[in-house]
């Protein structure tokens, strides 16, 4: 005999069904305990309350979401499957909100955003036009 029946009970235990991770207790992706580990080693306050992990991991969760939401549209937008840095780039950049929270961050291999300034771009008249169409009928 294996023993498997027994082993298989064991696992049963009411102790080892109530064992859930903080994360998904709280109904998080992000690890909980691990946040509360590095809010604990940081040195950040005397006495670390179990909620502020679970608060932070949450705001991390969902400004990370953002972000890749709309680094994927710009990728999609490019016709790209995969999420590169400059998509990123744009996306923070395009985005009131989180171009002033990451006011101060370079992204690497992001790019510039494109730009020309008014005072570079040709000026439309019709004199322009015409002076252009008849260069262009001498020739």
């Amino acid at each position: 005999m294996s023993g498997r029946g027994k082993k298989q009970a064991a696992a049963v235990s009411p102790r080892s069904v109530s064992k859930k991770s903080k994360s998904a207790r709280a109904g998080l992706q992000f690890p909980v305990g691990r946040v509360y580990r590095l809010l604990r080693r940081g040195n950040y306050a005397d006495r670390i309350g179990s909620g502020a992990a679970i608060y932070l991991a949450a705001v991390i969760e969902y400004v990370t979401a953002e972000i890749l939401e709309l680094a994927g549209n710009a990728a999609r937008e490019n016709r790209k499957t995969r999420i590169l840095p400059r998509h990123i780039q744009l996306a923070v950049r395009n985005d009131d909100e989180l171009n002033k929270l990451l006011a101060c961050v370079t992204i690497p291999q992001g790019g510039v955003m494109p730009n020309i300034l008014a005072q570079l771009l040709p000026k439309k008249t019709s004199g322009n036009v015409a002076s252009s169409q008849e260069y262009g009928g001498r020739q």
